[in-house]
């Protein structure tokens, strides 16, 4: 049996490694620049994705990310995001990495859901910025298997990280100049110098979505 990889499952293990670079707290994806609008090809004509205020911040060969910002419609009686919310969310980044986000030859197919499981984690608030990351588990034929997590970080968080003054670069000290002491770097920590906290986003809720190629209509 052949060590080489399969070309497929080398563009799975891709997909995934760009979830997780982007999903990992140590990436602040609310910071993301959103891509160009339509982003996607299928957005152009997709107004519940318009009315949610998603902005795409990625996309991949199998891949997508999204974020919005959690309005009060959005909201149920409780106070927190309507788990319909949540799912749309991540339904959509579903259906942007489902589908080819590149100009390609016109096979008249469209992928779109067969089934999906979703686990709802914790609740987010209003204000808060959910962010949804896809990536491309399997494929066989017509069928794909697709993860997607949810995030949301919270206002107060973001507020911070975009506000709070950045460090500038440390220089060498002029050998004249002592070196401070433990005193002194705690006093510089706690009136501010210390560089920006990136805000860790939560984990809200895993998607497993199940793709189907089918005809166009």
């Amino acid at each position: 049996m052949s060590d080489a990889a399969h070309p497929d499952t080398l563009a799975h293990r891709d997909a995934l490694a760009h979830r997780d670079a982007l999903a990992h707290p140590a990436h602040a994806a609310h910071h993301a620049t959103p891509l160009p609008s339509p982003a996607h090809p299928i957005l152009t004509d997709d107004y519940a994705t318009e009315w949610m205020g998603l902005e795409v911040l990625a996309l991949g060969d199998g891949s997508a990310t999204v974020a919005t910002t959690l309005r009060r419609e959005m909201l149920n009686g409780f106070g927190i995001a309507h788990g319909g919310m949540i799912f749309a969310i991540a339904d959509s980044a579903f259906a942007l990495a489902c589908n080819p986000h590149t100009p390609e030859e016109d096979d008249n197919t469209i992928t779109v859901a067969a089934g999906v499981d979703v686990n709802f984690l914790a609740p987010a608030d209003v204000g808060e910025r959910i962010t949804a990351v896809a990536a491309r588990r399997a494929a066989a034929g017509r069928s794909g298997l697709y993860d997607v997590q949810v995030f949301a970080t919270s206002a107060s968080e973001a507020a911070r990280s975009e506000t709070a003054p950045t460090e500038p670069a440390p220089t060498e000290p002029a050998p004249t100049e002592p070196a401070p002491t433990q005193a002194a770097s705690t006093q510089a920590a706690s009136d501010g110098a210390s560089p920006a906290r990136v805000p860790e986003p939560r984990l809200i809720a895993e998607f497993r979505g199940r793709s189907r190629t089918i005809p166009k209509r």
